[in-house]
């Protein structure tokens, strides 16, 4: 009867570990996924200055030699 009840609870065990490490990847697969979105909101914003600066420079008639 105690290798059942053992086999049991190491059943149980490996079941409990799987659920931590699996909410684990989750929070960090949200946090991943907030960095993505908080990095491409900071391409985007340097792309509209880039553009607004070109277009600016453009309206000078400069050229940057």
């Amino acid at each position: 009867m105690f290798w059942p009840m053992l086999a049991i609870a190491l059943g149980f065990l490996g079941i409990a570990v799987l659920g931590v490490l699996a909410i684990k990847v989750f929070i960090e697969a949200q946090r991943l996924g907030h960095q993505v979105t908080r990095t491409t909101e900071r391409i985007n914003r340097a792309a509209e200055d880039l553009e607004t600066a070109a277009a600016n420079l453009a309206a000078t008639g400069e050229s940057l030699r």
